[in-house]
């Protein structure tokens, strides 16, 4: 996507009559059934009053140029574009970049809140174990991972928002994208550890609370509506405010955070309280979808069963996240994490001789962990969300085919984990570096392309086995 010879037939991109002013892509490249997506791009233009501006790192390899620049025929692209990066101008970029995310139900809003807390310090862990996206606009990128381009395909914010001018036309300054890493656990009992500042409207927030709403909930839903719109359906406007909630809806499928709290519809009260896990980068095999699927499920019946405690402070969160972008970040780097995960109310876990260690600080309780130590555990000092879970699994009734089939899904992921099996970006760079027609300087070109995605159709589809991305299943 972005380069020069993409669709069929043949399209060429049209800076000058296109709603995003895109010096890369068409508007070819969107469904014409979807007026909603060219609506969006005629919006961030006009907000913004510029193009998209993306920038992601290139990786430098053997005879990458040094240093990587690129020159446009377009101003405001030269300008916009950094050194050593890969420049974008679309929102297509983020928009086509394919995630996986888990919608789960919960038994009441307590529960829900309890999910939502405690599967957020997850995301990034999750989101490292699924890395699937190394390439952007032909050329391998440092960072493994799509978030990071959809955090700037999706920023509207003015400069006013940005802090760059003197607010006077808004009326805050927001310090993150619509994309972006929650910002407030949920629950009361763990509002100390939203020390990430944030900004919300005030008004909305005060008639939540003076209506009884608990204080993280009305931040949370204030932070929503600090900013505008996206798009409105035109048979829309005009709601009865007692039985939809369109409108909200309206505002909250279009703050792209990597947990979503879902009330029930106004119109649709069966429905009940829910919660998406929206961090997963989707896999290559409708295997490995399953098991990181299932494997998010299985995550929350564990704090579940066991009141587990995964609580750290937000900003520690945060700086997973963007740890978790990096190249080969599953190997090379190491994550923030709660030590004593287990609480005064877990039930005594026969295969854990001792389940509670407590600390003498709450700073203590938290500490930098590889994913492989936080999933397949390390000695004595940390039990592994593997070994629970299969605790969890054997102490459950399933059929034999299905026990089975779990337990495939949960080795997949232990050794992801340990390195055992690649992460798809992984595999990916890999299979670019080692084809004939790679130069080392960092371009994948069309050949290259097409003999990857052939692969990839053939291990889904022909059941080609590549035991270093699937594993031996």
């Amino acid at each position: 996507l972005g380069c020069e010879d993409t669709t069929v037939p043949f399209s060429k991109a049209d800076p000058l009559n296109s709603a995003s002013k895109s010096i890369f892509v068409s508007e070819a490249h969107i469904c014409e059934a979807y007026e909603r997506y060219l609506v969006m791009d005629r919006y961030y233009a006009q907000r913004i009053g510029h193009k998209a501006v993306i920038n992601t790192p290139i990786f430098k390899d053997t005879k990458t140029p040094d240093p990587f620049v690129e020159i446009f025929n377009d101003t405001e692209s030269n300008r916009a574009a950094k050194v050593d990066h890969i420049y974008m101008n679309e929102t297509l970029f983020g928009a086509a970049a394919s995630c996986l995310q888990v919608t789960m139900q919960a038994t009441d809003v307590s529960e829900a809140f309890t999910l939502y807390d405690q599967l957020t310090p997850l995301t990034p862990i999750m989101l490292a174990l699924g890395a699937a996206t190394p390439i952007f606009r032909g050329y391998l990128t440092d960072n493994d991972c799509r978030l990071g381009v959809q955090l700037e395909s999706n920023d509207d914010r003015t400069a006013e928002e940005r802090g760059e001018k003197p607010l006077k036309h808004n009326a805050y300054r927001i310090p993150k994208s619509r994309v972006s890493p929650i910002n407030t656990y949920l629950c009361e009992s763990n509002a100390a550890y939203n020390d990430s500042p944030i900004v919300y409207n005030k008004e909305y927030y005060n008639e939540m609370i003076s209506a009884g709403v608990p204080s993280p909930l009305a931040q949370h839903i204030a932070y929503l509506f600090i900013r505008d719109p996206v798009v409105i359906s035109r048979d829309k406007l005009n709601q009865d405010l007692e039985t939809e909630s369109e409108h909200f809806e309206g505002i909250q499928s279009t703050n792209w955070q990597t947990m979503r709290f879902k009330p029930p519809p106004l119109n649709q009260q069966s429905i009940g309280w829910r919660v998406e896990f929206r961090p997963m980068e989707i896999q290559m095999t409708d295997t490995q979808n399953s098991a990181f699927s299932v494997f998010v499920i299985l995550l929350s019946r564990i704090v579940l069963k066991y009141k587990l405690n995964f609580i750290i402070p937000m900003t520690k969160i945060h700086q997973n996240i963007t740890t978790a972008l990096k190249r080969d970040a599953i190997n090379r780097c190491k994550f923030w994490f709660r030590k004593d995960i287990f609480t005064q109310n877990t039930p005594q876990i026969h295969c854990f001789k001792e389940n509670r260690n407590r600390y003498e600080s709450e700073d203590e309780s938290y500490i930098e962990m590889s994913i492989n130590e936080i999933m397949n555990g390390y000695g004595n000092e940390f039990p592994g969300l593997i070994p629970l879970i299969r605790e969890y699994v054997n102490s459950i009734s399933l059929d034999v085919q299905t026990y089975n089939k779990v337990q495939q899904y949960i080795q997949l992921i232990a050794d992801r984990a340990s390195a055992k099996v690649k992460t798809t970006a992984q595999w990916i760079r890999d299979f670019v570096r080692k084809h004939a027609d790679y130069k080392y300087d960092s371009v994948v070109n069309e050949k290259i392309t097409y003999d990857l995605l052939n692969t990839l159709n053939r291990i889904q589809n022909e059941g080609l086995n590549v035991n270093k991305l699937i594993g031996n299943y």
